[in-house]
């Protein structure tokens, strides 16, 4: 098997589901802050850092305010998911295991913030499978635009045309597409067939169930052939 290639994984909706306790915490801060959420406003912002969702809810541009509410949506989240644990998906412990195995190097990329991703390492012990963590703290410009895959490509020290990418939001494929890396959707968050009719996956997945070491080194071999 050609080791020449690194995987790249968003977080959340790829590696676990933690999106209940995501959409709860917008619904605790409105409710704390005497704020109004709009309709579809949790799939629309999903995958998008704070600093983007907030004024796009119209709650506020000022950078000090955006800061205080965005802290404190992800301070009720840690509470959440401290209180009530969280899902790891199918499959997806498995395939970081043989990853690990075969010797395929491995990233997080992710918009979540460094604070989160620490407190759900804590909670599932999957940050001994990682090589490398890009977190939404690490970069100035969130998905859809590259930045967050292709520091991770730069720490795995893979070009980004060797790294392929598994996403389950809309902007997070836009954003691998952009940072010129395959790309494997999975339909935890969107329906399989909206993955497929995009036309952005190189591979659309029900769930990591279906993806093994093996079928991502022949995606990556099909691409150079």
């Amino acid at each position: 098997m050609n080791h020449s290639f690194g995987v790249l994984f968003d977080w959340d909706g790829v590696v676990i589901d933690s999106s209940s306790q995501h959409e709860r915490s917008w619904d605790l801060l409105a409710a704390e802050r005497g704020l109004t959420l709009p309709e579809g406003h949790f799939k629309a912002g999903f995958g998008k850092k704070n600093e983007v969702i907030i004024p796009a809810l119209g709650w506020g541009s000022d950078p000090s305010i955006v800061k205080e509410l965005a802290d404190r949506k992800e301070e009720l989240y840690r509470e959440l998911v401290a209180a009530e644990g969280v899902v790891v998906l199918p499959g997806a412990r498995e395939l970081l295991l043989g990853l690990k195995e075969s010797g395929i190097p491995r990233a997080v990329g992710s918009s979540t913030p460094r604070g989160n991703l620490d407190a759900l390492f804590a909670a599932t012990g999957l940050d001994a499978l990682f090589d490398a963590v890009v977190c939404g703290t690490d970069v100035t410009h969130g998905k859809p635009d590259p930045d967050v895959f292709l520091k991770g490509a730069a720490l795995l020290g893979l070009a980004p045309e060797r790294c392929i990418v598994i996403e389950d939001a809309f902007a997070g494929i836009e954003a691998a597409r952009r940072g010129g890396m395959k790309v494997v959707g999975v339909a935890t968050t969107n329906p399989l067939s909206s993955l497929l009719g995009c036309g952005d996956c190189d591979l659309a997945v029900e769930s990591l169930i279906e993806v093994t070491p093996v079928v991502l080194a022949k995606l990556m071999e099909s691409s150079a052939a």
